[in-house]
Parts: C-alpha cells; structure tokens; sequence
C-alpha cells in the first residue's frame, strides 16, 4: 500500500469493501473529494486487477478480494492510502438503503428527501448501488417503474449534483411523476440553494441590505460530457446553435474576509447552473475543482477548505409541497471557521 518507483499506488481489497462504490472508495482511502476520485477515473489512471476503469465504471461495485491501482501519471506524489474508517465498505454499500436517509416530507404519490453530498440521484446502471433511489427503492419499492423513463430512474423527477447536498423530491405514482415533472419543467417550483463564494458579489448582484438583487440571465450551454462541463455562450455561439437561458437572483446572508455566504433562486434550472454563473460573475463557490480555484486568506486554495463544492440545495416549494432542509455539518463547519477567523 505505497507508491512503486513510478508513482503507482496499490490497494488491496478486503472482505469488507465488497459491494462499495468504486469513486467513494477511492476517495475515502487516498483521501480525495469523490469529484477529484472521478477525474482520476476519467483520466484512465484507476485499474482493478489490472484492468484500466473509466469514468463510467464510477459506482462499480467492488470485489470482496483484487487489488485497485492508481496510475500517478501526472507525476503526483501526494496521494497517501488512508487506513479504512468503520463505516466504509459493504455496511454502507453492500445493497441499497443501509445508509441513513432522511424524508423531509411525504405526501400521495411524493417524497422529498434530504439528499447527502456524494450521493449520485440515480444509477447509470443495474449493478450500480450507493445512490439516493437505491435506498428510496428500498424504503418505497412502488417507486420502481415509475415515469416515462423507469428503470434507473423510476420516479427522479429533478436532479442535484453528485456533491450538491439537500431538498429532492422524487414520485411513487405516475400520476405525480407527470405533475412534477411539468412544474419543474415549465419552471412553477421555488428553489433556493445556499453557498459559499469565493469574494464578495457587487450591487448588481445583490445589494449590500441583504435583500433579493435583480433577476440576472446568462445562456448556457454543455461544453462537455463525461465528466459534464458548462460554459456561458455569447451571442455569437447562440447563432450557430441553440443555447440554455439561466436565470436567477441572489442575496448576500454574510461577509467574510474574502468569502460569502449566499443564497441562490432558481427561477430557470440547467445543468450546474449555479456554479457555473456564479464562477462567470468572479465569485465560484468555494471547494468546487471544476469551475474555479480562487484562494483564500492564506494563500491555500478552496479546495482544500472545503473537500466538496459547498452548495446546499436549501427550500422547496410548490403548491402542497413544501420542505427545507438545513445547512450540513461541512458547510456549518466551514462557516463558523470563517466567522472565527473574523474575530
């Protein structure tokens, strides 16, 4: 369990990794974010038992024996293999639902659940476990099936971010599945996420009362897939092909030195929406390896401040339904660390 001459380091599997995650293995032994541990996938630098595993192989459930590697092709040596903590391996991800998940309401044919950072919303595929529908499918087997695409997404009415924490709702029946999808579709459900940002958003973003700013619109587009990347497309791009308008308003909650908490409403909703925006504005949300390495203070950068994108899907409403979920224990930890370094 240390590197070779070239940099490769080797993971022996146990009894007790049988049935986890290949990604959350992987980051919970080398001590990454799961977000890094599937760039390492899609850069072809993990191999099981020899065998190169891309980022599709991301929620491969292991063996009980083999040996995972990691190519450090990049010329890294900071990669350490961690002793395992008590809750890893198959008491977590050795079939679906073992994992605590908590409901934050429940009503005819819905279920709005408090969704962990790095847990995937669904399975890309059958052998795949560790998700938010394989412990709701387990609690709620009627969801299977459920809305025009089934099967690994029986009943996923809208989706986070694998590290994005917080309010999903998900259908039991097909006559809610339908009703849902059209209000997040046609932009009917009041969403409100909260974040860390690097900086401090100007007036025309959010005025300095702490009240809503002016709704903003930026177009969107996919810039790549496999791991997903968005970028804001000018004019020029929009006449050659379609595009995604975002829109949104923000409000500052608290300054820090170089960082803000905020809240984010979605009036549109687009594929890392908020995270992508916010970066484009100059202040990307503070952990997040994809769209922006500000620093911070001492010079460290975010990411290593906050081990995931601290973005927190918050509150929920439409018509009947109605659920808030409260910040996680990382981004109260990261924000009383930035109140104490004020004082």
């Amino acid at each position: 369990m240390q590197h070779r001459a070239d940099g490769q380091l080797s993971i022996p599997l146990r009894e007790a990794d049988a049935g986890a995650r290949l990604d959350r293995f992987l980051a919970e032994r080398i001590g990454l974010s799961r977000s890094d541990a599937r760039r390492l996938l899609a850069e072809g630098l993990v191999l099981l038992d020899g065998r190169v595993r891309g980022y599709a192989d991301k929620g491969l459930a292991l063996p009980p024996r083999g040996v995972v590697q990691v190519r450090d092709a990049r010329g890294r040596r900071d990669l350490q293999v961690r002793e395992p903590s008590a809750s890893s391996g198959s008491e977590r991800d050795a079939g679906p639902g073992l994992a605590p998940l908590r409901e934050l309401a429940r009503g005819p044919g819905w279920l709005v659940v408090d969704k962990p950072a790095g847990w995937p919303v669904h399975p890309l595929r059958a052998d795949e476990t560790g998700t938010v529908l394989n412990a709701v499918a387990a609690r709620h087997p009627e969801i299977r099936g459920v809305g025009d695409e089934g099967g690994l997404r029986s009943g996923v009415v809208h989706r986070l971010d694998v590290d994005t924490s917080g309010v999903l709702v998900l259908a039991t029946d097909d006559v809610q599945f339908a009703r849902l999808r059209a209000a997040f579709r046609e932009h009917r459900v009041e969403k409100v996420y909260r974040a860390l940002v690097a900086g401090h958003p100007g007036e025309d973003l959010a005025p300095a009362s702490g009240e809503w700013g002016p709704e903003t619109e930026l177009v969107l587009a996919v810039a790549r897939h496999r791991p997903a990347q968005v970028r804001v497309v000018d004019d020029a791009w929009r006449r050659r092909r379609p595009g995604h308008p975002a829109r949104q308003r923000l409000r500052v909650v608290e300054r820090f030195a170089r960082a803000s908490l905020v809240e984010v409403q979605i009036i549109t909703g687009f594929l890392h929406q908020i995270r992508v925006t916010l970066a484009h504005h100059g202040h990307p949300v503070l952990g997040d390896a994809l769209y922006g390495h500000a620093l911070y203070g001492d010079g460290t950068t975010l990411a290593s401040a906050a081990r995931r994108q601290m973005l927190h899907a918050a509150r929920l409403r439409f018509e009947e339904i109605a659920a808030e979920s409260p910040d996680p224990d990382d981004l109260r930890t990261l924000v009383d660390a930035l109140r104490a370094a004020e004082s």
